[in-house]
């Protein structure tokens, strides 16, 4: 079977254990997307730089500095939450329980935006790098994506620890592909025999209107480029959501696994950063503006940055550095999407166990992922990347918002967390931990929220704006699930037996006919098992000539069920039926009324469509009519019979999966 081949045996829910991360594969599962945002966040940097030309490449090691300042704070403010919040519920829990229901799911809406802007740009970065390694790529742009989408996907749906042992070797092929090249190119640079980069000879025209700026602008254009570098610091929240996926203690190893992702991060960016500052990289958002091309601008194709580096320090791009440092980028950047098809489910999952979302969505799969989760992502992923082209610099801009909505959510909250637990705890050794801890999550909420508000002033026009309403429609929403649930919840609540387990008055059958033959014969008996106080046969005269034989067949047959023909002159089935049985409760409305629907059971997915559907539209309208109980009595078909001996199975057991298609209409009506 293709479901067993792609994602493999169904797992019992007692094997949830032996899915448990060891901090060892759960930094490649969490933690891809920081790392692999090495490859990119140097890069955007640059291109906004350079739309004022090269005269303020100058800017580049001050804002790389403020970003590796900002990931440091960020690093240590979320290991205060794994360890005060081990359930899982990371950022949302915080906000949730120390703010309020309502900035809870800010933080919630925002992060599930960025995990579906994670997958979009991880996926579309990797292709971009690539086609850097193979530019006669660049027209498969989009399939290659979708395509990388479809296996992530499935790999995920295989299980957590299945896909991170999978996705643990490039990871770490990655880490120590970037430090060996940051290695090589900084001991050079020692020697006196800089590597020099293939753009460094190229001039960059300005953008008219961003050459010669001073004052408000300039600044502006500086912390434009520092939101973009802000991108390093996308899924840094993610283990603080996965902590339930870490072995036991599990607090202690996901802070652990945090601060190893945090000093990796930190050096690759620096390191990275200070190579393309000494090899002279020099990258736009267009070609057409780079002066000094031999050719036409038109047919050429700009390498990364990290593509450039590692053909300067490796001896061009015909190096083995140079293509495994690129087969390494691209493979981590779509496989940092991973930490997003973790994220996102786990996220979902909690959100729904409250009520927040389709409780769908807290269901376990075959191999105990959160199946419905993923497949929620990859879907609003891959259309993205669709309406977008696969192009990262268009997706950037609807990127990294939600991190930090979440990051200055959920430490704001962890100071309140602290002022609560100072309130009652007596011991002078433990108030000191707490109090350092609220220093560090004040810091962290005071700085994030500067950054908060520069992503917005820089970003909005650009394309945020989308991310911001995305986010807003998706609070809308969720606050609309918990509506309809909680309301749900107060009407279905007993609150005492006598009317609810009171009989009704009657119980009136009525078996729905459209032909005399077995199914009709076998829904006849069935309701007569019932012993209803009244029993009838329904048809609807359609066909005045096939009606008028239907009486004279039920009375050669000696069947002792009255038929109630219905007149149809415009041939309508469901509503003269629908009608009818409305009658029937108007004039006993203390009584309930059964109908009876014989229906097929087909063995094959193509046989569906070939019987009639009007038995569904008529469930479907007389489920809306109070006193009415609908009951479909089915007749296996042959071919039913056949495909339920294909698979050998053991007595009164079910196949796992297997899907029994019916035709919901079939020998009732036509």
């Amino acid at each position: 079977m293709l479901k067993r081949l792609v994602i493999g045996r169904a797992m019992r829910s007692e094997e949830l254990g032996g899915t448990l991360l060891p901090k060892r594969i759960a930094l490649p599962v969490f933690a891809s997307d920081p790392l692999s945002s090495v490859a990119y966040a140097t890069q955007e940097i640059l291109l906004v730089l350079t739309l004022g030309g090269l005269a303020y490449l100058h800017f580049t090691p001050w804002i790389a500095a403020a970003v590796v300042a900002l990931m440091t704070v960020v690093v240590l403010s979320y290991r205060q939450v794994v360890r005060a919040y081990p359930s899982g519920g990371g950022s949302y829990e915080v906000a949730s329980t120390n703010i309020g229901p309502s900035a809870g799911l800010v933080v919630a809406a925002s992060l599930l935006v960025d995990y579906v802007m994670t997958v979009a740009v991880s996926v579309a970065s990797g292709v971009d790098n690539i086609i850097s390694a193979m530019p006669s790529l660049v027209d498969y742009r989009v399939p290659i994506a979708l395509a990388f989408v479809v296996v992530l996907t499935a790999m995920n749906l295989r299980g957590v620890r299945e896909s991170g042992r999978l996705f643990a070797a490039p990871t770490y092929l990655f880490i120590g592909g970037v430090l060996i090249m940051v290695g090589t190119g900084l001991f050079r640079y020692l020697l006196g025999d800089a590597p020099v980069a293939e753009s460094a000879a190229y001039g960059v025209a300005p953008v008219p209107g961003d050459a010669n700026l001073a004052g408000l602008a300039m600044v502006m254009l500086v912390l434009r480029a520092f939101s973009s570098g802000c991108t390093a610091l996308t899924g840094v929240e993610a283990i603080s959501n996965g902590v339930p996926a870490f072995r036991k203690p599990k607090s202690r190893n996901a802070a652990t696994t945090m601060a190893a992702m945090g000093l990796v991060a930190v050096t690759m960016f620096a390191g990275v950063t200070t190579l393309a500052i000494v090899a002279k990289v020099h990258i736009t958002d267009d070609a057409c503006r780079l002066t000094g091309l031999a050719g036409e601008c038109g047919s050429y194709t700009q390498r990364t940055v990290i593509a450039q580096i590692a053909a300067s320090v490796f001896g061009g791009e015909s190096s083995v550095g140079f293509y495994f440092i690129q087969a390494a980028t691209a493979l981590v950047l779509i496989l940092a999407a991973n930490t997003a098809f973790n994220g996102f489910p786990l996220l979902a999952s909690i959100l729904a166990q409250d009520r927040y979302l389709p409780r769908q969505l807290h269901n376990r799969g075959d191999r105990l992922a959160f199946s419905n989760g993923i497949l929620a992502l990859a879907i609003v992923a891959g259309l993205l990347l669709w309406a977008y082209q696969a192009e990262v610099t268009s997706l950037i801009h609807l990127y990294i918002l939600g991190v930090f909505t979440s990051f200055t959510l959920s430490q704001t909250g962890m100071i309140r967390h602290w002022n609560r637990e100072l309130r009652t705890e007596t011991v002078a050794a433990v108030r000191r931990r707490h109090r350092t801890a609220r220093v560090i999550n004040a810091t962290g909420a005071l700085v994030t929220g500067l950054v908060l508000v520069v992503v917005l002033a820089t970003k909005f026009t650009q394309g945020a704006w989308l991310a911001v309403l995305a986010a807003g429609v998706l609070w809308l929403l969720m606050r609309g699930v918990r509506r309809h649930y909680d309301t749900t919840a107060a009407e279905l609540a007993v609150t005492g037996l006598h009317g609810e387990m009171s009989p009704p008055s009657r119980v009136l059958a009525i078996v729905l006919v459209s032909t005399l033959h077995k199914p009709t014969l076998r829904a006849l008996a069935f309701a007569h098992a019932f012993r209803p106080d009244h029993l009838e046969a329904l048809t609807v005269a359609v066909d005045r000539r096939q009606a008028t034989e239907l009486q004279r067949q039920w009375e050669d047959f000696g069947i002792q069920v009255p038929l109630k023909v219905l007149d149809s002159p415009y041939r309508e089935i469901t509503k003269s039926v629908v009608e009818y049985v409305r009658s029937v409760r108007r004039e006993s409305p203390r009584d309930v009324v059964a109908v009876f629907i014989p229906e097929y059971v087909v063995g094959h997915w193509w046989e569906a469509p070939l019987h009639n559907q009007s038995a569904l539209w008529l469930k479907n309208r007389l489920l809306f009519t109070p006193g009415v109980m609908v009951i479909s009595v089915p007749w296996q078909l042959a071919s039913s019979a056949r495909a339920n001996r294909s698979t050998p199975r053991a007595p009164g057991s079910v196949r796992r999966g297997e899907p029994t298609h019916k035709s919901e209409a079939d020998s009732a009506h036509g």
